[in-house]
């Protein structure tokens, strides 16, 4: 049975994300077949819904999602149907954030806007883009000022997912996450891709990805007009 006729929450799930590829298209963060978007069924096994890959998110249809497992196999069975080809990234961020002390994460999303592909190729070689003394960063979770600063990590990108997924679980491991408040990070960057945020739930992680590429436009037009940005 496809999963677009199952019960919810996996047609909650789907409708959600729907919604999340048509209002994402028109803001011109997911344009064409870019991006994933997923939510996760359960933790025990871990088991999430994501796009299904090369779809286009402005028209997103019940049948354009897969469910999938922790490795990211495909678990519906049905013939040449894929996932997303970043799949594995999805699975890597539901299995490892809560389990440092992160953020409990029921959603991941990721975007592909003008601002995060400009500024994670501009500030690839320091590793992170910094965002710091901005109202706006009382969005993410756990931030209750502006009087704060946060260093979104940007990742060399690849094509080899098992690969780079390897870099990000290590270079997450060395945060240090331990009972704080708010986490060390709320996503990261794809150096010439992309942003991928998360949240316990799809309104949690839009409103981040809201936030974020908000901050992003902030910080590029600044450096274009040559106002120096917070060091």
């Amino acid at each position: 049975m496809s999963i677009a006729n199952a019960t919810s929450p996996a047609a909650d799930a789907i409708d959600a994300l729907r919604a999340i590829g048509r209002e994402f298209h028109g803001r011109s963060w997911s344009l064409g077949t870019s991006s994933n978007y997923s939510v996760v069924l359960s933790r025990e096994p871990l088991t999430l819904v994501i796009t299904a890959s090369g779809k286009d998110k402005s028209a997103l249809g019940k049948d354009d999602f897969v469910q999938v497992d922790a490795a990211g196999t495909v678990l519906d069975g049905t013939p040449g149907r894929k996932s997303s080809a970043e799949t594995l990234l999805h699975c890597l961020v539901a299995d490892l954030v809560p389990s440092l002390g992160g953020l409990p994460v029921g959603a991941i999303l990721h975007t592909h806007s003008v601002w995060s592909t400009v500024l994670s190729r501009a500030d690839l070689p320091r590793g992170f883009v910094r965002i710091e003394g901005f109202e706006m960063l009382k969005g993410l979770e756990g931030i209750t000022t502006h009087d704060t600063r946060e260093d979104v990590p940007i990742f060399a990108n690849s094509q080899d997912m098992a690969e780079l997924s390897g870099r990000i679980r290590a270079r997450f491991e060395r945060l240090d996450w331990s009972d704080r408040r708010p986490p060390p990070v709320h996503g990261f960057l794809l150096a010439g891709h992309g942003l991928y945020t998360w949240g316990r739930d799809v309104a949690e992680a839009r409103r981040h990805i809201e936030i974020h590429e908000f901050l992003f436009e902030v910080l590029a037009r600044s450096r274009t007009l040559a106002v120096a940005p917070p060091t």
